[in-house]
């Protein structure tokens, strides 16, 4: 990955230059280690499940609450 140093008056680094397909493929990689982050976290916490059939009719109802206001 070429890059480019921009630099103060003093000759410090302050900000680099990369090409977009670079930036682009960086980006990428952070999202996907943040949603192995999210995943690992969900996976070490105790969840407790319902059943699908209940799930969807708990959102019909909670649904057809919202159409009546």
């Amino acid at each position: 990955m070429p890059a480019q140093y921009l630099i103060n008056e003093a000759g410090k680094k302050v900000s680099v230059v990369i090409p977009v397909k670079d930036y682009e493929r960086m980006l990428e990689e952070i999202d996907e280690l943040n949603c192995i982050k999210v995943y690992d976290k969900a996976k070490s916490t105790k969840q407790n499940f319902i059943p699908a059939e209940i799930a969807f009719k708990e959102i019909d109802r909670k649904r057809k609450i919202k159409k009546t206001v």
